[in-house]
């Protein structure tokens, strides 16, 4: 039996506006991720009216993507249920820093992270393996739990990325290559069947 993972990022956070790395830190919505977020509920409201329920609704225990989805819960009166393994990577010392930040003061690292993200991950980081692993883990887990259903999960770009290529056979390595973004508050569609996932949609945007 197929379940349906309906995946979206967080809306926009100020870090997030001036490409800064957010991970484990608790940074607030802009007003622009706020208007994602009711975009995303509006969308969800949509999906129930016209016959394509969603049963569920997960998010991270990372307060972004609480806020976010709580829209979405609202328009579909669903209390939304959090798994702290979709929570976002650990980027280590680049927390709160650009790439660019980084690479003026560590140029060697910043061009091993750039041939590899993976292999060279960002000094005190968490190894994107382990992510993977984790978040691929947790969307199992929660395919199972709604076998058969459709289910909106509101969580992070990198740890989803990572994810995606994990379930799609994709290297890892090759993450940012192959998905370079995933957009706030868009939805990228799975179609999960036991072992096999199928990619049904990448980066819908939620339009009004």
């Amino acid at each position: 039996m197929s379940t349906t993972l309906l995946l979206a990022r967080h809306g926009q956070t100020l870090w997030h506006a001036e490409n800064r790395y957010a991970g484990v830190s608790d940074i607030g919505l802009t007003d622009e991720g706020r208007a994602q977020a009711v975009r995303l509920g509006w969308w969800a409201g949509r999906q129930a009216a016209a016959g394509a329920g969603i049963d569920a609704v997960w998010t991270s225990t990372v307060p972004r993507a609480i806020v976010t989805a709580e829209p979405a819960c609202r328009a579909l009166d669903l209390v939304p249920t959090r798994e702290h393994d979709l929570r976002e990577c650990d980027f280590g010392v680049v927390e709160g820093r650009t790439l660019a930040e980084f690479e003026a003061v560590d140029p060697t690292a910043a061009a091993a992270f750039r041939a590899d993200p993976v292999v060279n991950p960002f000094p005190s980081a968490e190894d994107p393996r382990s992510a993977a692993t984790r978040g691929t883990e947790a969307l199992r887990r929660i395919a199972s739990a709604h076998e058969g259903g459709r289910v909106l999960i509101v969580a992070h770009n990198t740890l989803l990325r990572l994810v995606l290529c994990d379930l799609l056979s994709i290297p890892l390595s090759d993450y940012r290559r192959v998905f370079p973004r995933l957009k706030n508050a868009a939805v990228t569609e799975l179609r999960l069947t036991g072992k096999d996932t199928a990619l049904l949609s990448l980066n819908v945007p939620c339009e009004r």
